[in-house]
């Protein structure tokens, strides 16, 4: 694992991407970006706003050709960690050369998949080897479906991280059932949870930004401040035309946090999660 040391931890952003248009596609995507979204510029980003450390996290229309990525940690390892995208079926060999190169967990992003069954063989050695590397499992899907995934995954022994608040609908509140669900699920800790996407959740701006400061109160009283993480979902896909750097941290803002939370959201927790 590359050493921080030599770096002051000042903040620490636990979600971004970086790519180019140039790069080759996963066949099954969603989104495909129209513009560059390069270390250099996001490194300036940590610079300008007071950060000194931030997490790469593959993109899903990069599919598991992870050496973009990989190629970024090579430029900054004091200063980055790697979430990638993996097959099940990632031998030993490769998972520790990619823990070697500052790689500290897997990402499921499911949205509009298909639920996959974890308790497969396949899966379960896999996730399996990935708890024996002490990586974390990032989820990203609904969350009406975080219970069940979250109950397929606890018993393999990894650390899980559910992506952008769980994905609710602002607009339902949080006490809508399906949020109450991931509340539960802070019981449990082995999970955490990522403050992040505020923009992607459903419903207006004004009951997005209500939501997120009602439910910070309660996710730190069910998870614990110490296993919650900031994002800033930077470059922002498909969000990108309305979303900044500038605007998710004046998003953080606006929670509201206290002294502490701030502390744990951006020092505290995503330097034992990741491994600065």
């Amino acid at each position: 694992m590359p050493d921080t040391s030599a770096v002051p931890l000042t903040g620490i952003d636990a979600h971004a991407h970086v790519f180019t248009r140039e790069l080759d596609l996963a066949a099954e995507r969603r989104y495909a970006p129209g513009y560059d979204a390069p270390l250099a510029q996001y490194l300036a980003h940590l610079h300008r706003h007071g950060f000194s450390h931030g997490v790469l996290v593959q993109p899903s229309f990069l599919g598991t050709d992870n050496s973009y990525l990989l190629s970024a940690l090579r430029q900054a390892p004091e200063r980055l960690r790697g979430v990638v995208v993996l097959a099940p079926d990632t031998s030993p060999v490769v998972l520790e050369r990619l823990a070697a190169q500052g790689v500290v967990g897997i990402r499921l992003n499911l949205l509009g998949k298909a639920m996959p069954d974890l308790r497969e063989p396949l899966w379960k050695r896999f996730f399996g080897r990935v708890a024996e590397f002490g990586w974390h499992v990032e989820l990203h899907r609904h969350v009406d479906d975080l219970p069940e995934l979250v109950t397929q995954l606890l018993p393999c022994g990894v650390r899980l991280v559910i992506d952008h608040f769980g994905r609710p609908d602002a607009a339902l509140g949080v006490h809508h059932p399906g949020f109450a669900h991931v509340l539960a699920l802070g019981a449990n800790e082995q999970v955490w949870l990522k403050v992040s996407g505020l923009y992607r959740l459903g419903g207006t701006d004004e009951q997005k930004l209500a939501f997120a400061r009602e439910a910070m109160a309660l996710l730190e009283q069910r998870f614990g401040a110490q296993r919650l993480v900031w994002g800033s979902d930077w470059p922002h896909t498909q969000h990108e035309h309305h979303i900044s750097f500038p605007t998710a941290v004046a998003q953080l803002e606006a929670l509201g946090c206290s002294s502490h939370l701030r502390q744990a959201l951006l020092i505290d927790a995503p330097r034992v999660l990741f491994g600065f």
